[in-house]
């Protein structure tokens, strides 16, 4: 299943994306970094700061920088990852930047119910977080 994250509320479509791969089916999901996260900009931005600057740089929590490692973070916290059902899920999810060359001629599906035209103004792009926190888009 080819999934296109452009516009789409990432918890919204990390839950719907968790459950197919349970179901056992590959899914990858292109233009991870045009995806939002809704909420005030100001607050949203704040708290992923706050987790990038947690811990020590020997010891970690180490945090991800960019923006399709985030993605798949946020959908492997859906998952029963410590489980062999969920990590077995999880290594069947892939996040791409953008659209490899290889999806270029397939269609991408996305998802109505995790539309951004639902929220009003207040959502940030998962480009915008990642270049806040210092992390690079290719």
């Amino acid at each position: 299943m080819l999934i296109d994250a452009t516009n789409q509320i990432i918890g919204r479509m990390a839950s719907i994306v968790a459950k197919q791969a349970l179901l056992g089916e590959k899914i990858d999901i292109i233009n991870s970094e045009n995806a939002v996260i809704s909420g005030r900009k100001k607050l949203v931005l704040a708290q992923f700061q706050k987790k990038v600057i947690r811990g020590t740089w020997a010891k970690g929590p180490h945090y991800t920088k960019s923006p399709d490692m985030l993605l798949k973070r946020m959908i492997r916290d859906m998952l029963p990852y410590k489980k062999a059902r969920g990590e077995a899920a999880f290594k069947s999810i892939m996040c791409w930047n953008g659209v490899p060359e290889k999806f270029k001629d397939k269609k991408a599906t996305s998802f109505k119910e995790a539309d951004a035209s639902k929220l009003s103004i207040n959502y940030v792009s998962l480009a915008k977080i990642t270049n806040f926190i210092g992390g690079k888009i290719e």
